[in-house]
């Protein structure tokens, strides 16, 4: 049974380019999320895993585009390749298929264990940063998401009997901003 070749392309942010990723490569359908991949929870990563059928090849850039910890990468290239779903990491040049020979295996593992590690030095870096910052003076946190007069007004429609969950829509915020304010 040949299946489709899927695309499955991440970045951490909305800013950030996605073309040098499966840049020429032929594929069926693409998923792209531009978003952090400390969690398995992405809307197009689980879209994407919903999609897939057996005979299917997957195509990722590289395996922190996948996933950022070892775990997570072990668990969906194991219940994919179950599924029948080829896996290939294309920077990487390893191809996963469910009858995998060993060194692909420890690959797997040690890639996926670089990925997560620079995740961890990332958040290092950037509470040490925060850190310096804060004795300089110069962090001043994230910007609040509601002005002052946003706050009253999210006030006065709580105090109605508005459902926060209709205010954050419409302020476009979370729910936990709209408790934190009321």
């Amino acid at each position: 049974m040949n299946g489709q070749k899927i695309g499955y392309i991440r970045v951490s942010s909305t800013d950030q380019n996605t073309e040098r990723q499966l840049d020429g490569l032929e594929l069926d359908r693409t998923f792209t999320d531009k978003v952090s991949g400390k969690s398995t929870d992405r809307p197009q990563l689980q879209e994407m895993l919903r999609f897939v059928r057996e005979g299917d090849h997957l195509l990722v850039h590289s395996m922190d585009r996948l996933a950022r910890n070892l775990i997570d990468l072990r668990q969906m290239v194991q219940e994919l390749t179950k599924r029948g779903v080829r896996i290939t990491f294309v920077k990487e040049g390893l191809t996963f298929n469910g009858e995998d020979a060993a060194m692909s295996v420890l690959l797997l593992s040690v890639m996926g264990a670089v990925a997560e590690f620079e995740r961890a030095i990332i958040k290092e870096r950037q509470a040490e940063g925060i850190r310096i910052a804060r004795t300089k003076g110069v962090y001043k946190g994230r910007k609040a998401a509601l002005t002052d007069e946003q706050v009253k007004e999210v006030k006065q429609k709580v105090a109605a009997g508005i459902p926060k969950a209709k205010i954050a829509r419409e302020y476009k915020c979370s729910r936990e901003t709209i408790y934190k304010y009321s």
